[in-house]
């Protein structure tokens, strides 16, 4: 049977799904092999009989061909350890007055900052490791990772002082910053395109319940035990998750995975000459260097990458000012005891279910109504469901602020900030798996880039919070906040409409 033809406009600047659009395309696996991974059929020249490549469309040993309960257990065990990460990030924040009075410290800025300090890691550990497992594969600083987070909430958990928190703080969420930066590169590695949409919807789930749940288990277990367990809490999880990890997950990343294939095969063979026909140069001078800078480049000179990144950065900073914020608003004008000022969060905590079941349900249903009307399957047809997440954000910042302001029936605000979360996580998912489908072959160097300033965001802009809403008060703090949100609609309708010219044109070509 004659395989159909791929359509490529230009080799230099073309995305790797700009091809024409065919299921059996898809089915047959020759797509991912040719572009995906940077993979042209003339590179088997430069081998000869020496290259070595996976064992046809359906070989076992590719990850695209794992059974379903290979990927399901490495899914899963990931979406555990995205959903502990993101849960450290705000467990304790019920608690942060607990945290001022034992430390004696009565700075407003640094309380919030004792929060958001998780996120400036987050910030830049994803542009070291992302491009890093480009290079020697996923699980090494998977493993890593989740070692080093556990030893850092043990330390947490004995700091003897509020600067000892925070440097223990900054340090758990760079480890934490690994998984999530790591999970936007093992999914494509495993699952293609056209189902990537439900499947990257899932895997966020546990990134959206974790900031939204942890209030409501810290809030109790604060109650309970002191803000210090939260800390215990999250160590004993993590070592679990650990052992987990270790367990469940494989080696994913399709490069490392033939470079073994290689490994085995030269011992076994005797030919010392066989090599992958991905083979990274780990010895090329520069290497390790080009792959650290690479999402600096995608983030700078791609107009696509920094655009996302400026939208994403602002809605997470509007979502941890409400973080760090709605404790005092609770407690104070609705008389919340600690332990249940964690349950004012889930209004947030809805929402992110909500955004992530709206983006899972539609993302796959247009990328493939688009792509089958216009016989092309684009990046650009990810992005529709931000349409309506971009007009939530300021709806909700407008009711939750007004609502809070003239102290309407606590529901009410809650109501309000479900709206503004439903927003963000439907752009979170959206802008991630937009990234991915436009820079696959680096999705987590992408994907770094785009966490740079979206951590930037969450960590800096609540410190700003407090000091805002005693200046204007919560119904005009809020509505600057709306006013900001409502001139950042256009953006994906503009990406939408002159994404791919941007994406080909020579411009704006960047050399990875």
């Amino acid at each position: 049977m004659v395989k159909p033809a791929l359509i490529v406009t230009s080799v230099a600047t073309v995305s790797p799904t700009d091809v024409e659009y065919s299921p059996s395309v898809y089915e047959g696996g020759e797509l991912e092999r040719q572009y995906v991974y940077g993979y042209y059929p003339e590179s088997d020249q430069q081998h000869g009989r020496n290259a070595v490549d996976w064992d046809g469309p359906n070989d076992p040993e590719n990850p695209y061909n794992w059974t379903v309960k290979k990927k399901f257990a490495n899914i899963a065990t990931l979406s555990v350890v995205t959903f502990l990460m993101p849960l450290g990030s705000s467990i304790f924040a019920p608690g942060i007055e607990s945290v001022m009075k034992e430390f004696n410290s009565t700075n407003e800025p640094l309380s919030s900052f004792v929060v958001s300090v998780y996120f400036l890691a987050f910030a830049f550990c994803p542009l070291v490791f992302g491009p890093l497992s480009e290079v020697y594969g996923r699980m090494p600083f998977y493993h890593i990772a989740n070692v080093l987070f556990v030893l850092a909430n043990v330390a947490c958990a004995l700091a003897s002082s509020l600067e000892w928190l925070i440097i223990f703080r900054l340090f758990a969420g760079g480890c934490g910053s690994v998984s999530l930066v790591l999970g936007c590169g093992t999914i494509p590695d495993m699952i293609r395109q056209e189902f990537r949409g439900r499947v990257s919807s899932a895997w966020a789930m546990g990134i959206l319940l974790g900031p939204s749940v942890a209030p409501i288990i810290g809030g109790y277990l604060i109650q309970a035990k002191g803000w210090r367990w939260t800390f215990w809490l999250l160590a004993i999880v993590g070592g679990a998750v650990t052992l987990g990890t270790a367990i469940f997950m494989r080696e994913s990343y399709h490069p490392v995975l033939l470079a073994r294939k290689a490994e085995r095969l030269r011992k076994e063979t005797g030919n010392p000459n066989l090599r992958s026909v991905l083979e990274i140069d780990k010895s090329a001078k520069g290497l390790l260097i080009r792959s650290i800078i690479r999402p600096t480049r995608i983030l700078f000179m791609s107009p696509i990458a920094f655009l996302l990144s400026i939208y994403i950065a602002i809605a997470y900073g509007y979502l941890y000012i409400l973080y760090t914020t709605v404790p005092t608003l609770f407690r104070d004008t609705y008389n919340f005891s600690v332990g249940t000022v964690g349950v004012s969060y889930l209004g947030m905590g809805i929402g992110a279910l909500l955004g992530a079941a709206f983006t899972g349900i539609t993302s796959d249903r247009l990328l493939h109504r688009l792509s089958r009307k216009s016989g092309v399957m684009k990046p650009e047809y990810r992005l529709p469901p931000m349409f309506v997440g971009a007009f939530c954000i300021p709806i909700g910042l407008f009711w939750y602020g007004w609502s809070a302001e003239k102290e309407a029936h606590y529901m009410v605000p809650i109501v309000g900030s479900m709206w503004i979360s439903f927003g963000i996580f439907t752009a979170f998912i959206t802008i991630a798996t937009y990234l991915v489908d436009t820079y696959t072959t680096y999705a987590a160097s992408a994907t770094a880039a785009n966490s740079f300033l979206r951590s930037l965001g969450a960590a800096l802009l609540p410190l700003c919070g407090p000091q805002m809403f005693k200046t204007l008060g919560l119904g005009w703090g809020s509505s600057m906040l709306a006013f900001i949100a409502i001139a950042m609609i256009p953006f994906p309708f503009i990406l939408y409409r002159y994404g791919e010219q941007i994406r080909k044109s020579p411009r704006w070509d960047i050399k990875l």
